[in-house]
């Protein structure tokens, strides 16, 4: 069974960490900073990628910490 990838989005009470496809927050912070070190926490663990999300629900950016067949040819990290 393969894993599922982490997403932070916006939340009613701040920032949320999700499983894709789960209904339920794995967790819920004030701050957008602290759910992007829970999710980079959780996607490096099971080396899957972190997708952030902006305030109005759309992908900002990603991040990969699985095994990459074809990694990204950016440095921005």
């Amino acid at each position: 069974m393969s894993k599922k990838d982490v997403h932070v989005v916006p939340h009613p009470e701040g920032w949320a960490v999700k499983r894709e496809g789960a209904d339920r927050a794995s967790s819920i912070h004030d701050r957008k900073a602290d759910a992007l070190d829970v999710g980079r926490d959780l996607a490096r663990k099971d080396e899957v990628e972190l997708v952030i999300h902006g305030q109005d629900g759309n992908i900002q950016d990603s991040d990969s910490y699985g095994n990459d067949p074809h990694p990204p040819r950016d440095e921005k990290h």
